[in-house]
């Protein structure tokens, strides 16, 4: 009997060790990861966040802590930090450090607990034009309505029990959250209509859009979310992330589109190569490269960019005048720059909305427009002087003939091509310097040429 007993000790004992090693092992460091977000939401902060998310994720961390500190705005890269909040397996809380204006307000409505620091404020979330602060037209306003709304909405319903009755309230209300938009909606004890709704901390807390008031982080981690012993670790933005999200902004590819434009222009009306085309393939490079190493740009997309760039090149010296390789040229560069900008899944874009898609093409058209018109205005002003006299094919008024050439009759002579004609350049006939235009395609410089025409004052060669 007593070895029976014994037997039974010595199994529980066993057993309760056996689970208490386990449970030891179990057991692991609470980790807590904060970014820091305290600028303007713009490309820059879009990568923090999401190179944050990603980091946070690989090293299993309980919460990510997201202290914030903006006056607001992109909306397109508030929308994709937003979505990023929502959809991260790791729960998301917010720090609110003074400052969750426009943009900002959207990204702390989208984290799963709001936490302020006394005297700050939440709201102002009307879109609104650069600088000028005006607001813009009301399509812009009712898709941050409709966004706003649905992540207010995405954080779902609290059931209250009162006596025999079951009432089923939003955690975060969406008419309180599309208020910081639309200044028409009234709500009553809360704001009147013709204002945009802003909340301080403890109107924040009343109105259930802040689960609590802390002065630091540490307070928030300690008081609020309940870990008493954590592991914080920290996001630290590299040179590189930094670089990368100034290239990503959309006013820089604007502008990075518009040298691509120019550099070809210029290239073409000049002889051999030189600075335009070095500054078209730089600005390509700048372009796409970060794209590239983020994730967003295809091999596809690159080689529909040249395509795009052959198709230009073989209009203008293979098929001269402007017809289908022109215009197929011009499309694959505008689909090749645009595609470039869409998270999409080689051919499949199902995963695209459509405010990515509008983006991207005006992003594109923009630096075409400006580019085109930086063309006509240097077209101007380019003369014997200064950066791009090189690119000008002047006229010696003291050296030029100051007779009508055909009075001589040019026509039918031959000569001597001194500079690349693309279309236009400099020939010699009989030691006499004169400006011609091909007649067809390009003519490189030594080549022999024939005058086969002279019309509007203008020698034409072949």
């Amino acid at each position: 009997m007593e070895k029976i007993i014994c037997s039974v000790f010595f199994i529980l004992s066993l057993f309760s060790n056996i689970l208490f090693a386990q449970e030891k092992v179990e057991k692991k460091e609470v980790v807590v990861y904060q970014i820091n977000i305290n600028s303007e939401i713009n490309a820059t902060s879009h990568i923090y966040l999401i190179n944050g998310l990603k980091e946070a994720n690989a090293m299993n961390a309980d919460a990510v802590l997201l202290h914030l500190n903006t006056y607001g705005g992109t909306l397109v890269d508030a929308d994709s930090m937003r979505s990023a909040i929502l959809y991260n397996p790791v729960p998301v809380y917010v720090f609110i450090d003074n400052n969750a204006a426009s943009a900002g307000a959207l990204i702390a409505i989208a984290c799963k607990k709001i936490y302020m620091r006394e005297g700050s404020s939440i709201g102002a979330a009307t879109v609104v034009e650069g600088m000028s602060g005006q607001a813009l037209p009301d399509k812009y306003q009712s898709y941050m309505r409709s966004i706003i709304r649905a992540t207010a909405e995405s954080h779902g319903k609290k059931t209250i029990i009162n006596g025999n009755d079951t009432i089923y309230e939003w955690i975060r209300d969406p008419k309180i959250a599309e208020a910081m938009v639309d200044d028409r909606i009234d709500i009553p004890n809360v704001i009147d209509s013709g204002k945009v709704l802003t909340l301080t901390a403890q109107e924040a807390v009343k109105l259930g859009f802040c689960d609590g008031i802390a002065e630091n982080a540490n307070e928030v981690i300690t008081r609020h979310i309940g870990y008493k012993d954590y592991k914080l670790a920290e996001y630290t933005p590299t040179f590189l992330d930094k670089l990368k999200g100034f290239l990503m902004n959309p006013a820089f590819q604007a502008i990075l589109i518009m040298i691509i434009v120019a550099g070809i222009y210029f290239e073409l009306q000049t002889p051999g190569v030189g600075f335009p085309t070095f500054a078209a393939i730089g600005a390509a490079i700048l372009y796409f490269t970060p794209l590239y190493l983020d994730g967003l740009v295809q091999n596809w997309e690159i080689i529909i960019f040249l395509i795009g760039i052959a198709g230009i090149f073989l209009e203008i010296f293979v098929f001269p005048g402007f017809g289908v390789s022109g215009i197929l040229g011009i499309i694959c560069v505008t689909t090749g720059l645009a595609f470039a900008l869409l998270n999409n899944d080689y051919f499949s874009f199902k995963e695209v909305r459509m405010p990515d898609i509008s983006r991207a093409f005006l992003t594109v058209l923009s630096g075409l427009i400006l580019g085109f018109v930086i063309i006509l205005w240097l077209s101007t002003r380019i003369g014997k002087k200064g950066l791009f006299r090189k690119v000008a094919l002047t006229a010696d008024l003291e050296n030029s003939i100051s007779v009508n050439p055909a009075e001589h009759g040019l026509v039918g002579k031959t000569g001597t091509a001194m500079t690349v004609l693309r279309p236009s350049g400099k020939i010699m006939i009989d030691n006499e310097m004169y400006d011609a235009i091909s007649n067809q395609g390009f003519v490189e410089s030594g080549k022999n040429v024939k005058v086969v025409k002279f019309e509007n004052m203008q020698l034409y060669v072949e």
